[in-house]
């Protein structure tokens, strides 16, 4: 389940990209995932749609196969060659199924067929943000997502493969964002022992490891801070 906000602060919104070039199905589509608590942004072409991915945090793309300026399965290629994760849901008419066969080659996640439910839309969209730890499942702390089912790590997106522990201690640190969390709490939550020899040295270990893993995949290392005599905190992180 999605970590708790701070008090005061709204639940933040998955953001959706949706990707087509025809009014009406733009509203169909951005009002079916609205209603499953989604957040969108529209684009009428590939090339918009590129710009837009290119400089926002998204949680799911939604584009249709036929669009101006190129198909939706190239845009879909294209998004993946950057290392992208984003969840990606490809509109398509029933009789196309080599355009189907295509946009999951080139890395969609799922594809829905036209005429389709809305609410099917809906659900499938729920579904492959759940499985990319994006869903409610995730902890989020600006681009920084932790799947508390998964165990996945993904940073604007970006998938970041972590060791268990480490992952572990930063899904801790993330629920307890803005939070100092004494080593003792680190114990008990990520080793799930109260035993503290030694422990004070294992857990200074583990987050000096996970530092370097972030590091090697472009992350800050101070999203993790060491608070003198007391422990390590999590700063609240710009999601830009």
């Amino acid at each position: 389940m999605t970590s708790d906000p701070a008090p005061g602060l709204p639940v933040p919104k998955l953001v959706a990209l949706v990707v087509d070039d025809e009014p009406q199905m733009l509203y169909v589509v951005t009002f079916a995932l609205e209603t499953q608590g989604f957040e969108c942004l529209t684009a009428p072409d590939a090339e918009t749609a590129w710009e837009m991915a290119s400089t926002r945090d998204l949680d799911l793309v939604v584009l249709d196969v036929m669009l101006p300026g190129g198909s939706g399965v190239d845009l879909c290629r294209r998004l993946r060659g950057t290392g992208s994760q984003v969840p990606i849901i490809l509109l398509t008419a029933m009789r196309d199924e080599p355009d189907r066969i295509a946009g999951l080659e080139a890395g969609a996640d799922d594809y829905v067929t036209k005429p389709f439910s809305p609410r099917e839309l809906a659900l499938r969209a729920r579904a492959v943000t759940r499985r990319s730890g994006s869903g409610p499942d995730a902890i989020t702390n600006g681009p920084l997502r932790v799947s508390t089912a998964t165990g996945r790590v993904s940073w604007s997106g970006r998938n970041i493969p972590l060791p268990d522990t480490e992952a572990r201690l930063l899904a801790t640190m993330a629920r307890r964002c803005d939070a100092v969390v004494t080593w003792q709490e680190l114990l008990n939550e990520v080793w799930g022992t109260s035993d503290d020899s030694g422990g004070r040295e294992m857990v200074r270990t583990t987050v000096y490891r996970l530092r370097r893993h972030l590091e090697a995949h472009d992350v800050p290392a101070d999203v993790v801070v060491a608070v003198r005599g007391r422990g390590y905190r999590m700063p609240p992180l710009d999601r830009d």
